[in-house]
């Protein structure tokens, strides 16, 4: 689960870590007033969406001049016109994709005197299976471009889970982004805290970036992103609360409904798998056929009718989906019932793509008399490389 800059600040300052002053607003009419709460001379206005690249970003509609969606202002009313003017519109960015992202939230926050931009991380290494700091003197770059083209300038410092976070980790961290005297102290204290937080409140991603050398010399997170492990939210009721819907997917946020596994692809077939190990086994034997995935969808191991059914009906919701593939290992999952999910599903939303299913294990006998003595127009398949090759064949002719 991702939360706005705006939330992710809030809990900055919760645990102790330098943030700027800032108000987050929802209308435009509220823009000034909370403009006038910070002390300026700079007004920094930046549009609230759940993907990065915003500053270089650009909106579908015109906003005055299109300046992106992270502005610099010199004054209330130069505020209060830059957010009036973002509010509501769709906002493309590297991340969002063509479609873009609409904005319904502005941060305005004082501005800050930069001498340095650094980048700092917190996340799971997973080749160590450990938490560790992603540290770089490369701030306010994209670091995927830093790791393609300067890798010696991102260092990792992997923390010990017997031990845990400890000064020396923080001095090394320090020594990584070049800070010197007092700021040693500081990012010592900002690690060790960032550490607590990302720990406490299962967090599998926190990015700082930048995170400056004021023109005082002093530490601050001037952007800041956070994901947290969604498995993890029955134990973070506070952080549960951030969740902004309007940001996701509605696919996937009816998937989460039924507790089903999805995750919108960009092709044009639609997958309904159980076990996430089959489900990415199907996703590359149909690029291999030469098709792209629309999805990934895992019914899991213990689903019903009802789950099986919302599953297909959210498979058949995505326009770009041109045909599915039913493919089911039935081990704790039985055949039996992915049948009756699949022809009650096709019953109630129509089915107007090609559809082939491949059904083995338990109860598969049960199952493919369901599918074959129902009125549903479906291509059988034998195996998994039949099943792609049949679904590939019939999308693209």
């Amino acid at each position: 689960m991702n939360i706005h800059e705006y939330q992710a600040k809030q809990l900055l300052k919760a645990y102790g870590c330098p943030i700027s002053d800032g108000r987050v607003v929802m209308a435009g009419d509220d823009a000034a007033a909370a403009a006038a709460e910070l002390d300026g001379p700079l007004w920094v206005v930046k549009a609230q969406i759940h993907a990065g690249g915003r500053g270089k970003g650009s909106f579908k509609e015109a906003a005055a001049g299109d300046q992106g969606g992270v502005r610099l202002t010199k004054s209330v009313e130069e505020a209060a016109a830059a957010t009036a003017a973002m509010l509501g519109k769709t906002l493309v960015t590297h991340q969002t994709g063509p479609a873009g992202k609409q904005v319904n939230r502005i941060y305005i926050e004082d501005g800050s005197g930069i001498e340095t931009e650094l980048y700092l991380a917190v996340l799971i290494d997973r080749v160590t299976s450990r938490i560790a700091f992603v540290a770089s003197t490369e701030g306010g770059m994209n670091i995927e471009e830093v790791a393609e083209e300067t890798p010696e300038k991102i260092i990792t410092v992997t923390i010990d889970p017997s031990a845990g976070f400890t000064k020396a980790n923080g001095k090394e961290v320090a020594s990584a982004l070049g800070l010197k005297g007092g700021q040693v102290d500081e990012c010592i204290e900002l690690t060790q805290n960032l550490y607590r937080m990302f720990v406490e409140k299962d967090m599998d991603m926190l990015e700082i970036n930048p995170l400056i050398v004021t023109d005082a010399g002093t530490l601050k997170c001037l952007d800041a992103k956070m994901g947290f492990d969604g498995n993890a939210m029955f134990r973070q009721p506070d952080i549960l609360a951030l969740r902004d819907e309007t940001e996701e997917d509605p696919k996937e946020l009816e998937a989460s409904k039924y507790d089903l596994s999805y995750i919108a692809l960009d092709g044009e077939i639609g997958c309904m798998v159980n076990g996430a190990g089959l489900a990415m086994a199907t996703m590359d034997i149909i690029k291999l056929k030469g098709a792209e995935p629309a999805n990934f969808l895992d019914v899991g191991g213990g689903a019903t009718t009802e789950k099986v059914t919302a599953a297909f009906k959210i498979i058949t919701s995505d326009p770009q989906v041109k045909g599915i593939l039913v493919n089911i290992f039935g081990g704790i999952m039985r055949c039996d019932v992915i049948a009756e999910g699949v022809v009650q599903a096709v019953q109630e939303v129509g089915l107007k793509v090609p559809l082939v299913v491949r059904l083995e294990g338990t109860k598969v006998q049960e199952g493919k008399d369901i599918i074959n003595n129902s009125p549903l127009d479906v291509i059988a398949a034998d195996d998994l490389d039949d099943a792609a090759e049949k679904i590939v064949k019939a999308v693209k002719g």
